[in-house]
């Protein structure tokens, strides 16, 4: 009775984590042909490999996935006022706000939302309400990933940004992440800035210099 009253969660939990599902599922098809090997042995060698096949592509998108996102980085929520960014030369020039913090208006898939510059973030991360804007998915094998920010761990969902764009800063076909316990916060981390010629904090100034600088939005 327990177990049923449990069907719904599992199956909530499985339809966040589809490269669990895939590995359920192979680890089920590999024992399906070992049980089947002798009564019909040749299907019983076609599920097994099927199913250790899926294992192994299962394995490798895991890895691809840890290579591209850490979940531990710490990001910023605070909330404040925003300076307009400006552009001299090839640089995109961001003042420091009151709250002490770099904010960016930008344009994500061609929305304008207001981003956080935290370089203490790791990955670029959104708001739902942003994703939803922006026409904007969790990856189709994309796992659910676990925060730890400032106020503590919030489980996010992978994704992937099409063109985000501010100042003459463009970054396509970015990582990030969905998470739902940021509220109406966006992040700009450090998997964009990566992608950069160089940034610098001078003063009250935070720096930005693309490899290809974009003519302003």
């Amino acid at each position: 009775m327990v177990a049923m009253m449990n069907m719904p969660d599992l199956a909530r939990f499985l339809s966040q984590q589809p490269l669990l599902l895939v590995a359920l599922v192979a680890i089920f098809v590999s024992v399906a042909g070992s049980m089947i090997s002798r009564p019909v042995p040749w299907l019983g060698r076609a599920l097994r490999g099927m199913g250790n096949l899926a294992l192994i592509a299962v394995l490798l998108l895991t890895i691809a996935q840890a290579a591209r996102f850490s979940t531990n980085s710490d990001i910023s929520l605070a909330i404040a006022g925003l300076e307009e960014q400006r552009i001299e030369g090839g640089e995109t020039r961001i003042p420091i706000s009151g709250d002490g913090h770099f904010w960016v208006k930008a344009q994500i898939n061609g929305t304008e939302r207001r981003f956080l510059v935290d370089t203490g973030a790791t990955l670029t991360a959104i708001s739902p309400q942003t994703a939803e804007a922006a026409r904007i998915e969790p990856t189709a094998l994309g796992r659910a990933v676990v925060l730890q920010t400032a106020n503590g761990a919030t489980p996010a969902r992978m994704a992937s940004i099409g063109e985000l764009r501010f100042g003459n800063v463009v970054a396509r076909d970015l990582d990030a992440v969905i998470a739902p316990a940021m509220g109406q916060t966006n992040v700009i981390g450090m998997n964009l800035l990566s992608r950069l010629a160089s940034w610098r904090v001078e003063g009250r100034t935070l720096i930005l210099v693309p490899k290809n600088p974009q003519p302003e939005a």
